[in-house]
């Protein structure tokens, strides 16, 4: 492996790129430096293809070692474990950025490792691991020939950034990141506030220029002699009996319209004309006849929407399916929807929770608490398939994700709704675009719950097809023109902009005129799938349900924390009892009292109210006698507060005895006349008549 080092310098910050020097067994090493962040990534193949498979074996890991940041793993084990979800999310960035790239017969095990061995805080170890992708797969003798490149786009202060620190992405309205060659875009993911159209259509135009340079720049490195790609070789006359007894039958089976028949119909065809012809040429594999009777399927489904502009269910180019919006269907949840668009279904439910319900983040960067959760269920029966329920996978983190910043846009501010928000949704049914079915369910699902989101949001999944200059742009896609367009393009968003979106494409020549055309069409669907959630239910419900938490918040000065929680927690204690409430206290003083009885949280904040209070003077307190001197009475009028009502302020009248006024337990009215420099408080019971 030949050693080299060289820097590019992306909008003003250089990223170092080293080869040759470490994991020089792999097929192909680097690392990449920006600032004091460091990624190491390796691409390794296997020597031989693997058989009877008929697509790209590309397995991709980015992970973060704590080590990175001076940080020792949390838990028993001290060491690093499962990848944490944005580490999943990060690889699947890095898939969907090279695998179209890769060769379409590639057939050997490939593995992408992609390793944060250095991280500053600020700088994006995200994007230097893309690169570093780029580079070790262009410089090995893995058959990858076109470099790849990503940067990430912020808006702050309404201006583009490229590549912004990481403290500056949390004031940008727009965290975008792209993936791209030198002739076109591979891969788009976004979170925005609501920008409009044309404002990510700026930000796409200077990303793909910024693209373009950096992958000329990898043009310039040092390139092994590349293995060597073969179409897999079969009979001639095969392939001429199949396209004379399949032809026909794929004519009639992308024109059925209900999946389930559609699927039923070809499959039993295949199976029937593969056998019969496998009996003809027992030397071919039944990968090999399945490959090219899908090859004509493929063929003849493009054919019919490109040159006669009809889908094979039936719709026109911009039709959705049919919506069905649901709400409150489940009566002990706080609050439910259940969302249907053609045989594309999502259960989605709100649970509403405390701050304690708050989940800890341990990020490489830093540690911190989310208060908004989102989880995505597919379980195998959506697809009517016996799919064992394991561990979350990685598609399913994934389209949480992308469902999750399409919504967070519209959530209200934790200082006006301090509720934990957790979202699932449940995948009942699917032919296409579930992610923006959730995106749908989950905020019909925030209404019913009287969450009092901004907006209503709603997503729909874009495709294209096509053929040289001929193209088509389709709205609402469902899975087969998924699989066999040649763009997936999924936009959410509310009436005034776009809160999320995602873009994976499989082809080059995506120009500017179809991306507009996308976006615009992209705009028409939501707002048709707004209108029909909007006539289900317009505004969120004006009371939480019965059966949520009731949260009261207020803020004590830090130096009363330790006194409302008392000497081993014995007043906060007292408090909780007393009123059946939970009190959460932040570093700050911020106090949230939670319960399930509203009269329970109110007494419970009285409580706390006066015991954190100061006495003022000139205020009026009711207060009980606590003890009897000679010169007078102290009575408490806050919670451990007591002052001193001298016996020439017991009555308006000349007071021998204490007693002749006031006893222990009594209740008065008294006003503070004074506090002196000690602290010590006066009362009058003489100054309120």
């Amino acid at each position: 492996m030949e050693y080299f080092k060289k820097e590019v310098e992306v909008a003003g910050k250089k990223f170092i790129i080293e080869s040759g020097k470490v994991a020089k067994q792999a097929n192909g090493s680097c690392t990449v430096r920006v600032g004091e962040t460091i990624v190491l990534v390796t691409a390794v193949a296997a020597k031989e293809p693997k058989p009877g498979i008929n697509f790209i074996p590309l397995t991709v890991d980015y992970r973060e070692r704590a080590y990175a940041a001076g940080k020792i793993p949390g838990g028993f084990f001290k060491r690093e474990a499962k990848p944490r979800d944005g580490e999943i999310l990060v690889s699947r960035l890095i898939d969907r950025s090279i695998r179209p790239l890769l060769p379409e017969y590639w057939r050997n095990d490939t593995q992408i490792s992609a390793v944060v061995i250095s991280h500053d805080g600020q700088n994006d170890s995200k994007i230097a691991a893309i690169l570093g992708v780029s580079v070790a797969l262009y410089t090995s003798d893995l058959p990858f020939t076109m470099p790849v490149a990503s940067v990430r786009m912020g808006k702050i202060n309404g201006q583009l950034v490229i590549n912004p620190l990481i403290d500056d992405q949390k004031s940008s309205s727009l965290d975008l990141v792209v993936s791209g060659t030198e002739e076109a875009l591979t891969m788009v993911e976004a979170a925005a506030q609501e920008l409009s159209e044309e404002e990510i259509l700026e930000a796409l135009n200077l990303a793909r220029e910024t693209i373009k340079g950096i992958c000329l720049f990898q043009k310039s490195l040092p390139v092994k002699t590349k293995i060597q790609v073969t179409e897999p070789r079969y009979n001639a006359s095969l392939k001429i009996d199949i396209e004379t007894e399949a032809t026909s039958k794929a004519e009639e089976a992308v024109v059925i319209k209900e999946k389930g028949e559609r699927e039923f119909f070809w499959t039993s065809f295949k199976k029937n004309i593969s056998s019969k012809l496998l009996e003809k040429y027992p030397e071919e594999l039944p990968e090999t006849a399945d490959a090219i009777m899908e090859d004509i399927f493929y063929k003849k489904a493009r054919e019919l929407v490109l040159s006669k502009k009809v889908r094979t269910d039936g719709r026109s180019l911009e039709e959705i399916r049919p919506i069905n919006c649901e709400t409150d269907i489940l009566p002990r949840v706080h609050g439910s929807s259940l969302f249907t668009r053609g045989q594309t279904q999502a259960l989605v439910t709100v649970t509403l929770g405390t701050p304690s319900d708050m989940q800890i983040m341990d990020e490489l960067t830093d540690e911190y608490k989310e208060r908004f959760i989102l989880h995505y269920n597919f379980p195998g029966f959506a697809t009517g398939e016996p799919k064992s329920e394991r561990s979350t996978s990685r598609r399913e983190i994934g389209h949480g994700h992308l469902t999750k910043r399409a919504l967070r846009a519209i959530l209200p501010n934790e200082e006006d709704f301090s509720y934990t928000i957790r979202i699932v949704s449940d995948i009942l049914e699917s032919n296409g675009s579930s992610s923006m079915a959730s995106v749908c369910g989950a905020s019909l699902a925030l209404f019913n719950a009287g969450v009092p989101v901004k907006a209503s949001c709603a997503g729909v999944a874009m495709g294209l097809m096509k053929e040289g200059s001929n193209y088509v742009i389709l709205t609402d896609i469902m899975g087969m023109e998924d699989h066999l367009g040649d763009m997936d393009f999924k936009v959410a968003g509310t009436r005034k902009g776009i809160t999320a979106l995602q873009m994976d494409i499989k082809i080059s020549g995506l120009t500017t005129e179809i991306m507009i055309q996308a976006l615009e069409q992209a705009k028409c669907g939501r707002f048709f799938i707004l209108d029909k959630m909007d006539a289900a239910v317009s505004v969120p419900k004006n009371d939480l349900s019965n059966f949520a938490p009731r949260i009261a918040t207020l803020t004590i000065p830090q130096n009363k924390i330790g006194e409302l929680i008392g000497p081993g927690g014995k007043n906060i204690r007292k408090i909780q009892e007393e009123n059946n409430v939970k009190i959460d206290i932040d570093e700050i003083g911020k106090v949230f009292i939670s319960g399930i009885e509203s009269i329970g949280v109110d007494s419970a904040k009285e409580y706390v109210e006066s015991l954190t209070a100061e006495a003022e003077i000139g205020k009026i307190y009711k207060g009980k006698i606590v003890k009897i001197m000679s010169f007078g009475a102290f009575a408490e009028i806050l919670p451990g507060k007591e002052g001193l009502i001298h016996i020439s302020q017991l009555s308006n009248q000349h007071t021998k005895k204490v007693e002749d006024v006031v006893r222990e337990g009594d209740e008065v009215k008294v006003k503070v006349i004074e506090i002196d420099k000690q602290g010590r408080i006066n009362l009058s019971i003489k100054a309120v008549n």
